[in-house]
């Protein structure tokens, strides 16, 4: 056995001597600087192939070799060793030089008019810089709301690539209910959605802080608090560069929900609705000549799923037998008020538009309950079975209807999310809030496929943008 394990050792020794040198012959023929464009285009070609076995190094050194042949003879060749120098050094994570050549590359490639290729160098520089992700934190009355996305671009439309999500709820219950005069849940809720933001290196340009609409409309009302909340809200930016916008309106909020969740492309045949605690905001675009000429069209009723909750009790504590008697009797006279009167007379574009895009924390319960299998799915199409039987299991068996089987979600990734979710839910849904909203998504479909759109269909967005 020992002379066996002897002979192994030698022969491999050999072996790794004879790579060793076969390895150097083979490369001794690109060890100078090329000497003409053809001699330039075989380093070129071979270090794109060493890029594929994980030597980046070597694919550098033959490239910077190739590099001073293809700048005498070819802007193209030159062009192509830049971009393949770019995307080595990112290969060894020295993001500072892969820009630097990349940069150089998609220069040359515009002086050549080659409008593609440029076009994809652009494309790895906005990656490579963070140009392509974007953060946006709504502070509303009952919760912070974080995004962070990145964008693709894709047949004519920015695709939107969701990289952390976050529904942080206000133990305070509202933005203006410490009666401290204090707003510490609401700063550390701030900062933990900026520490967030901070791990993807994301320019400040490219942070959008806004207070959502219902509470700009509520400091409105609340003078004496308007100042409070802006001054210690603001003493939770880490700098002067970053501002929170006070002017969101109704209709800039739904124009950004609705930009946000609806795709360019199917603009004119799709609206969009969110359903959200104090409202439900949406609406549509009417398309002129091109995609910069382009008219919005809101939607705004002030029917949430927690202003529902307080029409329906009328400062009251009904028990919960009693509620769901009087939110059935309350919601169906909002429906047939708002629907019928008001949305049949106006927003007549909606009938031209066959599909809704509807998001919110209700649309949200409903696709985690029913079909927690679908975990993670970006939109997810709704039929009108699913609300009613969403709608009949919140008025006559809630626990059934929030401890979902979850036996069909076989990925743990999957199942990590979902459970995930119905934890957040419950946090941001009340019992009564859920029967509200369940009451409030039928009466929406309902009216959609009957007295607007007699063959609507609804795709239900799940992005956070439109939650």
């Amino acid at each position: 056995m020992a002379v066996t394990l002897v002979l192994l050792a030698l022969l491999m020794k050999r072996f790794l001597i004879l790579f060793f040198v076969l390895s150097c012959w083979g490369f001794t023929g690109f060890a100078q600087k090329a000497q003409s464009l053809h001699q330039a285009i075989r380093y070129i070609k071979l270090a794109n192939t060493l890029r594929e076995v994980d030597k980046s190094d070597a694919a550098i050194n033959l490239l910077q070799r190739a590099l001073p042949a293809t700048q005498k003879t070819s802007l193209y060749w030159e062009a192509v060793t830049n971009e393949l120098l770019g995307l080595s050094y990112h290969d060894l994570h020295d993001t500072t030089t892969a820009l630097r050549y990349l940069q150089r590359a998609g220069a040359q490639y515009l002086k050549l008019k080659y409008v593609a290729s440029a076009w994809g160098v652009n494309e790895i520089i906005r990656n490579l810089s963070n140009k392509n992700l974007y953060a946006g934190i709504q502070i509303g009355l009952s919760s912070i709301k974080l995004a962070i996305l990145k964008t693709k671009y894709e047949t004519d439309f920015y695709e939107k690539e969701i990289k952390s999500i976050a529904d942080i709820a206000n133990p305070s219950v509202t933005l203006f209910a410490d009666a401290s005069g204090g707003f510490r849940a609401e700063q550390d809720a701030l900062r933990a959605c900026l520490d967030s933001i901070q791990r993807y290196n994301i320019p400040n340009e490219r942070v959008f802080i806004v207070l959502s609409n219902d509470v700009r409309e509520e400091l409105a009302r609340n003078s004496d608090s308007r100042r409070k909340v802006y001054d210690q809200l603001s003493r939770a930016l880490p700098n002067s560069n970053l501002k929170i916008d006070t002017s969101m309106t109704a209709n800039r909020e739904a124009e950004l929900f609705t930009t946000g969740a609806i795709p360019r492309k199917v603009w004119p045949t799709t609206s969009a609705l969110d359903l959200g605690k104090s409202s439900t905001i949406g609406g549509y675009f009417d398309l002129a000549t091109g995609p910069a000429s382009k008219t919005f069209h809101g939607v705004n009723l002030p029917f949430g799923t927690s202003s529902l909750v307080a029409q329906i009790e009328a400062k009251r504590s009904l028990n919960m037998d009693a509620y769901k008697k009087e939110a059935q009797r309350v919601i169906k006279a909002i429906s047939d008020s708002v629907f019928t009167n008001r949305f049949n007379t106006s927003n007549r574009g909606l009938q031209q538009r066959n599909t809704v895009g509807v998001g919110g924390d209700i649309v949200w319960a409903l696709v985690t309950y029913l079909h927690p299998e679908r975990a993670g799915f970006t939109a997810v199409a709704l039929t009108m079975d699913d609300v009613e039987r969403f709608k009949r299991l919140a008025l006559t068996d809630y626990r059934e209807l929030v401890k979902p089987n979850l036996n069909a979600v076989g990925d743990p990734i999957a199942r990590n999310k979902v459970e995930k979710d119905m934890a957040a839910l419950q946090n941001q849904l009340t019992e009564k809030q859920l029967i509200a909203g369940a009451l409030w998504l039928e009466s929406i479909m309902k009216a959609y496929s009957t007295v607007l759109v007699p063959s609507a269909s609804f795709s239900f967005e799940m992005r956070i943008l439109a939650g």
